[in-house]
C-alpha cells in the first residue's frame, strides 16, 4: 500500500505543479497544437490513385528486336491482346454477351441523337449543342434540327455529283454537320485549317483533288480559287444572320459559271419541313470514305496531307475515352469546348468523344486564334476544356502575377503540397475560396472546370510545359491537366500523362505519360541513340489501330523513363 501511496502522491504533485506553471502561453501552445492535429485528421485523404500504379505506368514486351527497345503498351491493353480498335457498339436485337462493332463516325452521331442508354438516373439524357456568337450570345442548337441539316446537306452535294468535300470553316455546328454528313452518304471529307493565305488554300484544294467547298464569306479566296483551280464544281457558302439578304448564289461572269454556288441556308430552308428528319438506316450502308486532314505543323510551313481511315478515327476516340477513369468519364452533366481549331485531329477526337459521351460541346469560332482563354470561353461555364500550350502559358502567367500577398502565395504552397506529396487534389474549403478571388477568369462560372487537355504536336514551335507549370495550373484553376504527345498521322494521342499524376519533377518539359489503349510504342536506334540494356532511348516509332497506315515514324528521339512513360531525350 505504501508503495501505491508514494505513486499516487507523485501523479498528484506532478498535475498539481503542471497546472501551476500555467499561463497564456501555455494556453496559446497547447490550442496550436490541438488545432494542427484537428487539422490533419480532418483533412487527411487517401491518394487519388495508388502510388505504385504511377511508379510503372506502361508495360515493355518481354523480348525486343535488334536495334530497337521493347514494346510499351497500356496495362489495360496488355501484350497478346489486340490493340483498342473501336467503340465496341451494340446494335438493338445483338446478344448482349458478344462483342459489339467498333463502329465508324455514323454511330457517334447516333450516339449523340439517341442519349445515354446505359441503366441509371441519366438514361436517355442527351447533351446539348450550343454556339458562342461575340461576348455574351450564346445559341442553342436542336440536335434534331442538326440531323436534318446532315441529312440536306448530304443528299444536295451527293445530287450535284460532288465527291470530296473540302471543309474549309472555324469551329462551328456547321463544320460538325458536313463532317457527318461526308460519312452518312459515302463522301471523302477533307478539313482544312481555317484562315490560311491564298496561295496555300489553292495547294490544299489541288493536293486533295477536291471538288466541293463547303466554306463561309470573307475568308475563301473564291476568284482565285476559280482561276487557279478549274476542278472546283461546287461551292456551299455558310451565310451569317447579317448578310441571309445578299444574292450568293450569283457567280461574276468570266469567274467559272461550271460552278454551282448554293447557301447553306437555302438548301436547308427550301426542302419540307419534314425532309431529311431520319437518318439514314444501318442496314445495307457502305463503309464510310477516308477523311483527308491537312496539318500545319508551323505557320507559313507547308501543311502535311494525312489520310484516315473511319477505323483510324473511332480508334481515336475508343482510346480516349478508355483513358479517362469510369468515375470520370464524360457525361451528360458536361460542358466541352475545344479552344482549338477542329483541324487539329487531337481536337477533332477529343470533340468526337465528348459527343459519344452525350456531353453537351460548344462552339466557338475563335478557338484556335484567340491565346487568351477568358476570351474564348465567354458566355458558357465549361467544365472539359481542350487548350494549346500558349494559351496555357498565358493563364499561368496571368494567375501567378495575382499571387502578390504572403497568404495567397501559403495557400498555393499548401495545395501544391496536398497534389505532389498526398496525391489528393485539393477541395474547396474556406481557406481556399479566398483563391477564389485570383483563379483564371475561364468560363462564366470560374471553379466550374474540371478537366483540361493539352497536347505537344511534333515538330511544332509550341512552347514547352514542364511537370512544374502543369502543377500549378492544377492548382489555379482546380482542374486536373492531360498533357499529350500528337502527331500529325495518330489519330487522337500518341500517349498521354495519367489522369491522376500529379507529379513535379526537375524538368523543363514534362513527359507525356503511357501509350493510349489504341497505340503502342518502341524506340528505334538512331544515330548515337541507342537502346541499351539499362536505358530505352531511340526515334519514336508508334503504331495501332489509331496510326494512318497502322505505324508512323516521328522523327523525333524519345526516351522511355524510369516510371515507363514516354518523354523526349
Amino acid at each position: 500500500m505504501g508503495s501505491v501511496d508514494n505513486a499516487m502522491l507523485k501523479v498528484d504533485e506532478s498535475v498539481t505543479g503542471l497546472f501551476g506553471q500555467w499561463n497564456a502561453y501555455t494556453s496559446l501552445l497547447v490550442t496550436v497544437f490541438v488545432g494542427l492535429l484537428t487539422y490533419l485528421i480532418t483533412t487527411r485523404s487517401d491518394p487519388d490513385t495508388h502510388p505504385l500504379l504511377l511508379a510503372r505506368q506502361a508495360q515493355g514486351s518481354r523480348v525486343r528486336n535488334e536495334g530497337e527497345s521493347p514494346v510499351y503498351r497500356a496495362y489495360s491493353a496488355p501484350h497478346g491482346m489486340p490493340l483498342n480498335s473501336g467503340l465496341n457498339v451494340r446494335d438493338p436485337g445483338a446478344a448482349r454477351w458478344g462483342r459489339g462493332r467498333d463502329g465508324d463516325l455514323r454511330d457517334i452521331w447516333r450516339q449523340a441523337v439517341n442519349g445515354v442508354q446505359e441503366e441509371g438516373p441519366s438514361k436517355g439524357a442527351r447533351g446539348r449543342i450550343l454556339t458562342i456568337l461575340g461576348t455574351e450570345n450564346v445559341t442553342e442548337h436542336s440536335l434534331d434540327a442538326i440531323t436534318r441539316q446532315i441529312n440536306l446537306i448530304g443528299q444536295h452535294i451527293l445530287d450535284q455529283g460532288g465527291n470530296r468535300v473540302a471543309i474549309y470553316l472555324p469551329n462551328s455546328v456547321e463544320y460538325i454537320a458536313t463532317l457527318f454528313a461526308c460519312s452518312f452518304y459515302n463522301l471523302t471529307a477533307i478539313l482544312l485549317p481555317f484562315d490560311q493565305p491564298d496561295d496555300a488554300v489553292i495547294s490544299m484544294l489541288r493536293r486533295s483533288a477536291a471538288d466541293t467547298v463547303v466554306t463561309v464569306p470573307g475568308s475563301f479566296p473564291f476568284d482565285n480559287v476559280i482561276k487557279s483551280y478549274p476542278s472546283l464544281r461546287q461551292l456551299v457558302w455558310v451565310v451569317d444572320e447579317g448578310s441571309k439578304h445578299l444574292d450568293w448564289n450569283e457567280v461574276p461572269q468570266g469567274m467559272g459559271g461550271s460552278v454551282n454556288v448554293s447557301t447553306w441556308q437555302d438548301i436547308v430552308n427550301e426542302q419540307p419541313a419534314d425532309a431529311g428528319k431520319d437518318l439514314p438506316p444501318l442496314g445495307g450502308q457502305k463503309e464510310p470514305r477516308d477523311v483527308t486532314i491537312f496539318t500545319q505543323t508551323k505557320p507559313g510551313q507547308m501543311e502535311e496531307m494525312v489520310r484516315f481511315t473511319a477505323a483510324n478515327l473511332v480508334a481515336g476516340v475508343a482510346g480516349q475515352l478508355a483513358a479517362i477513369p469510369s468515375a470520370q468519364r464524360m457525361s451528360p452533366s458536361d460542358l466541352f469546348l475545344a479552344a482549338d481549331a477542329l483541324s487539329n485531329t487531337y481536337t477533332l477526337v477529343l470533340t468526337l468523344a465528348a459527343l459519344y459521351s452525350n456531353a453537351s460541346v460548344a462552339f466557338n469560332s475563335v478557338a484556335g486564334k484567340a491565346t487568351d482563354l477568358s476570351v474564348a470561353t465567354r458566355g458558357v461555364a465549361p467544365t472539359i476544356l481542350i487548350a494549346t500550350p500558349t494559351q496555357l502559358l498565358n493563364t499561368h502567367r496571368e494567375a501567378s502575377g495575382l499571387l502578390s500577398s504572403f497568404f495567397a502565395r501559403q495557400l498555393h504552397w499548401l495545395r501544391t503540397r496536398s497534389l505532389t506529396q498526398n496525391g489528393v487534389m485539393p477541395t474547396s474549403s474556406l481557406l481556399s475560396r479566398y483563391k477564389d478571388n485570383i483563379r483564371p477568369s475561364i468560363g462564366t462560372t470560374p471553379g466550374k472546370l474540371r478537366l483540361i487537355f493539352t497536347f505537344e504536336r511534333v515538330g511544332s514551335d509550341f512552347p514547352p510545359l514542364s511537370s512544374a507549370i502543369l502543377s500549378d495550373l492544377r492548382v489555379y484553376t482546380g482542374a486536373r491537366v492531360i498533357y499529350a504527345l500528337t502527331a500529325p498521322k495518330v489519330a487522337g494521342a500518341v500517349a498521354q500523362t495519367g489522369f491522376y499524376d500529379y507529379r513535379v519533377f526537375k524538368d523543363s518539359r514534362s513527359h507525356f505519360g503511357a501509350p493510349l489503349t489504341s497505340t503502342e510504342v518502341v524506340l528505334r536506334d538512331m544515330n548515337e541513340h541507342k537502346t541499351t540494356d539499362s536505358e530505352s532511348r531511340g526515334e519514336i516509332i508508334v503504331r495501332g489501330p489509331a496510326v494512318a497506315g497502322n505505324e508512323a515514324a516521328l522523327g523525333v528521339i524519345g526516351v522511355i523513363r524510369e516510371d515507363n512513360t514516354l518523354a523526349y531525350a
